[in-house]
C-alpha cells in the first residue's frame, strides 16, 4: 500500500487520506439518481485499485442504488485482508419508495428510522461498527429532486427538527454503533443547532470549483474543530477532462446527468473553464482531475474529498492530486478562468 498524504478529521480519531473513494457511481442504475448500468466486478475491482494505491476511506449512502452500493462495497470489504480494510463511512435520511424505484426518495430523519436504517447498512456492509455516519440531508420531509415542487403541509408533517435528529446519531455514537458523527447538506444555522446538543464530527458538503457555494459551511467547521470532506469536487466527471458535448448527448438515459443543468445548459461554460484548466495540468505533469482536485483540498477547511470511479484505471487519473501543490500563478489563472468563462457560482477565492 502506498503512503499518501494524511489529515486528521475534526478531533475524532480518524487519520484519514486527503482523498476518498465516493461509491454513489457504483450504485449502478434502477433508480431515479443512477449512472446508467454498472458491472458490479468492476465496481469491486475499482474499489481494490483505490485502497492498493492508499486510499483509506470509502463513503457511501443507502439511498444509493437503495442498498446496492453498500452491498457492494461489502462485497469489496470482505475479499480484503482485515488490516487492509478502508474506513467506512455511511449516512441516514434518504428513504425510498421500494414499489416504486425510480420514486425521488424523501429525507427523512425520524430517530426510530434512522436505528432502522443503521442496522440495515451494518447488515449490507458486513462490518460491526461505521466509522461515520452520517445525516444526508436536513430531515424535512422534502423529496430529493432537482427543481423541488413540494406541498408544505406534507412537508412540515414529515419534518424533523435538526436538534431531535442530532441527539440520535450523538446517543448511537455513545453506544459505540458509530465511531463519529456528521452532517451532510446541513448549512451554517443547522449546525450551530446540532452543536449545541453535540459536537459535530465532520460536515460534507458539496464543493468543488463548479459548486463553491459551502464556503460559509467550510468555514464554519474550521472554526469549531470540525472535520470536512467535501462531495462531487470532479462535479460528477465533469472536471476530470474527458468530457465533450458528444460524450455528455451519448450518456445513457437513465443515467441522472442526462438531465442536470450543468450538463445542459451550462456545459459550455463548464467545458470552457476545463480548457483553461489544461495548460496548467501540463505544467505540473499531472490532469485536469487532479488540479480541480488539488484546488478543492487547498481550500482552507477542507479536510479531504470524496471522489468516485467506476474502473480501476479512472483512479489512476487522480490519484495523486493530494500531493499536487498548486503555485499562486496556477490559483490566479484559475480565479480568472472562473471569472472569465462564468462557470459555476460561489466565491472564486477564499
Amino acid at each position: 500500500m502506498n503512503a499518501l498524504p494524511t489529515a486528521r478529521l475534526g478531533g475524532t480519531d480518524l487519520d484519514i487520506t486527503r482523498l476518498g473513494f465516493g461509491a454513489w457511481a457504483i450504485a449502478g442504475s434502477g433508480w431515479s439518481f443512477g449512472w446508467g448500468p454498472q458491472d458490479d466486478a468492476d465496481s469491486i475491482a475499482t474499489i481494490h485499485r483505490a485502497v492498493a494505491a492508499g486510499i483509506n476511506w470509502i463513503d457511501t449512502a443507502p439511498a444509493y442504488g437503495l442498498g446496492h452500493s453498500e452491498e457492494v462495497v461489502g462485497k469489496a470489504l470482505a475479499a480484503l485482508p482485515a488490516s487492509e480494510r478502508p474506513y467506512v463511512f455511511t449516512k441516514a435520511g434518504l428513504v425510498w419508495d421500494e414499489p416504486d424505484p425510480f420514486a425521488a426518495p424523501r429525507k427523512l430523519l425520524k430517530p426510530a428510522s434512522i436505528r432502522a436504517e443503521l442496522e440495515g447498512s451494518l447488515r449490507r456492509l458486513g462490518v460491526e461498527r461505521i466509522d461515520l455516519y452520517q445525516a444526508h440531508w436536513p430531515g424535512d420531509g422534502a423529496l430529493l429532486t432537482f427543481a423541488p415542487d413540494e406541498d408544505p403541509v406534507t412537508t412540515a408533517r414529515h419534518a424533523t427538527a435538526v436538534e431531535e435528529y442530532w441527539a440520535t446519531l450523538a446517543q448511537l455514537k455513545a453506544e459505540g454503533k458509530v465511531r463519529a458523527i456528521a452532517l451532510s447538506n446541513h448549512d451554517t444555522a443547522q449546525l450551530a443547532a446540532a452543536e449545541a446538543v453535540a459536537h459535530v464530527d465532520a460536515i460534507q458538503p458539496q464543493f468543488s470549483l463548479l459548486h463553491r457555494t459551502a464556503a460559509p459551511e467550510l468555514a464554519w467547521a474550521h472554526a469549531h474543530g470540525t472535520g470536512s470532506i467535501v462531495y462531487q469536487p470532479l462535479h460528477s466527471g465533469l472536471l476530470t477532462g474527458t468530457f465533450s458535448t458528444e460524450r455528455v448527448a451519448a450518456l445513457p438515459e437513465d443515467d441522472w446527468r442526462k438531465g442536470a443543468p450543468d450538463f445542459t445548459t451550462g456545459l459550455p461554460a463548464n467545458l470552457a473553464l476545463v480548457d483553461a484548466l489544461r495548460p496548467i495540468a501540463e505544467a505540473h505533469g499531472s490532469t485536469v482531475a487532479a488540479v480541480a482536485l488539488a484546488w478543492t483540498l487547498d481550500w482552507p477547511g477542507v479536510t479531504g474529498a470524496i471522489v468516485g470511479a467506476r474502473r480501476p484505471e479512472q483512479v489512476d487519473g487522480w490519484i495523486d492530486a493530494g500531493a499536487l501543490r498548486l503555485t499562486e500563478d496556477d490559483r490566479a489563472a484559475i480565479a480568472a478562468a472562473l471569472t472569465t468563462t462564468g462557470a459555476g457560482t460561489g466565491p472564486i477565492r477564499p
